[in-house]
């Protein structure tokens, strides 16, 4: 019989092995095992806890059906992760008394034009970093992809993008306001952002592989992989550098440990103080709120909140409040958590796009909570995400008509055509077949093959990472003449249907 003492000892014990950390053989095993049932080529992780770090290693290769390992080191994009550093950049200028939070857009960039006359006079700094300014989702990110526009050249068209909500009172994720916020960090410093957050944090913090440009790739990156029929297929990196506020630096697990040590050590970094601890808890704190949906709410822990600080998302789990942010890339996604409560944070970077990332954030996150023991990997896989874009494809080859014909004679649909916020598409016909081209973006040329009538599917001369079926319609007015044509290109980010391309 186990006397009250020592049961007491007992629960000691047993409290003390429950709140121990996992062993860097247990990360690493936890973390394999992962790697391998999501078929991913390549991972790098590092943790930061109780103030060192604890875990920094690679996983796999750096490209699929090679021997290049994956090390600490190694070179990963870390896409939208970079908006936590717009925030803080724009941190140190407020906490220096050269902007504040809440000052007008236009203060610092007479030129920004919004949707509205009343949101581009009101629309602040705040505004731009918390995703309320009224616009929808990923909405005009078909303006800069694979564009050769200037960042400033994509401001000038957000003029074009229609509201989705009104203004600060909904949430809509948008690549564009911080693009925007990059250029106010310009206008105050007459440094690009790039080049401010180097003198700012990349230099002070030692992260030497951090890099701002895919011009500046070392010999130690991975390769981005697009997934294909089972399949990892290696793709080109893709130069995002005029949208790189909103998702432009590359990194190492290794030096993205130094960006979290400093965060978790409120701003400070052997000994200096590199962020004021009062401007990290703005940008923690939940400045958007919205609403949780019912799965979430009955998915064990449950959710209470769900929120946006200015260049993190908020929520809570096991009581704990967890700021972290994704980050998708052309064949890469990457994660940072941190859990300030826990003295816990870090980063997980993947040379894949697959759904490993949130299975594997909750994996650490429990490995060092001990609050949770469902196999996360298994939720991701069998939980219900929604048609893919293998579904909308299959639709819209279901409902093709076959042995059709186009209505006018195929010279007919050649032309430019204009849009707004795009400027001109041409339609040319060379040698008998219709050639797609984009003003800015020769990446996107394309050749026209008939699927019926009128339509046209779209034969991409370039591997895209997020879209591969695509239809081009072109649409008559009442006397046979073509006037405009209309994309359908199903994928969930770069949305070629918020292009309306008049022929002129």
């Amino acid at each position: 019989m186990i006397n009250k003492l020592s049961l007491n000892v007992l629960l000691v014990i047993l409290g003390s092995v429950l709140a121990a950390q996992p062993t860097a053989k247990q990360l690493t095993k936890s973390i394999e095992k992962a790697r391998q049932v999501w078929a991913v080529p390549g991972l790098s992780v590092g943790v930061v806890y109780k103030n060192e770090v604890a875990f920094s290693q690679g996983f796999g290769t750096k490209k699929a059906g090679t021997g290049n390992l994956v090390d600490a080191s190694s070179q990963f994009a870390i896409a939208s992760n970079t908006k936590a550093f717009i925030a803080a950049a724009l941190a140190t200028l407020v906490q220096d008394k050269q902007i504040q939070w809440d000052d007008p857009v236009r203060s610092y960039l007479p030129e920004f034009e919004m949707y509205d006359e009343y949101v581009t006079a009101h629309i602040t700094i705040k505004d731009l970093l918390c995703h309320r300014a009224g616009l929808g989702t990923f909405s005009g990110d078909v303006i800069w992809y694979k564009s050769q526009l200037s960042a400033s050249e994509v401001i000038e068209r957000i003029k074009y993008i229609p509201q989705a909500y009104e203004f600060r009172s909904g949430y809509g994720y948008s690549n564009l306001m911080f693009i925007t916020a990059g250029e106010v960090i310009k206008s105050v410093t007459g440094q690009t952002w790039d080049q401010y957050i180097k003198e700012q944090f990349l230099t002070p913090l030692g992260m030497d592989q951090t890099i701002t440009s895919t011009h500046e790739l070392s010999t130690n990156q991975a390769t981005p992989h697009k997934p294909a029929h089972d399949t990892n297929q290696p793709i080109s990196w893709v130069n995002w550098d005029n949208m790189g506020a909103a998702g432009g630096i590359i990194s190492s697990a290794t030096d993205m440990t130094k960006w979290i040590q400093m965060l978790l050590n409120q701003g400070v970094f052997n000994g200096d103080t590199l962020l004021d601890k009062d401007q990290i808890n703005e940008m923690w704190t939940p400045h958007n709120s919205f609403v949780i949906n019912e799965k979430s709410k009955m998915n064990p822990p449950g959710r209470n909140f769900n929120g946006y600080g200015l260049g993190w998302g908020v929520f809570d789990y096991y009581g704990r409040k967890v700021m972290t942010h994704s980050g998708g890339y052309d064949g890469m996604y990457s994660r940072v958590v941190i859990i300030p409560e826990e003295e816990l944070g870090f980063v997980i970077l993947s040379n894949s796009m697959s759904g490993i990332i949130g299975a594997l954030m909750f994996d650490l996150i429990n490995q060092y909570l001990k609050a949770d023991t469902r196999d996360w990997q298994e939720y991701y896989f069998s939980r219900d995400v929604g048609p893919g874009m293998h579904q909308w494809t299959a639709d819209r080859i279901s409902a093709r008509k076959h042995n059709t014909e186009p209505t006018i004679p195929i010279a007919s649909y050649s032309g430019t055509y204009h849009d707004p916020m795009y400027g001109a598409i041409s339609i040319a016909l060379n040698d008998g077949q219709l050639r797609l081209s984009f003003e800015h973006a020769p990446d996107l040329s394309a050749t026209l093959i008939h699927w019926q009538h009128d339509t046209w599917e779209i034969k991409w001369d370039q591997m895209h990472a997020w879209f591969d079926f695509g239809l081009l319609s072109f649409e008559s007015n009442t006397v046979g003449e073509v006037v405009k044509i209309r994309f359908d290109v199903p994928n969930h980010d770069i949305f070629f249907d918020e292009l309306h391309p008049i022929k002129r």
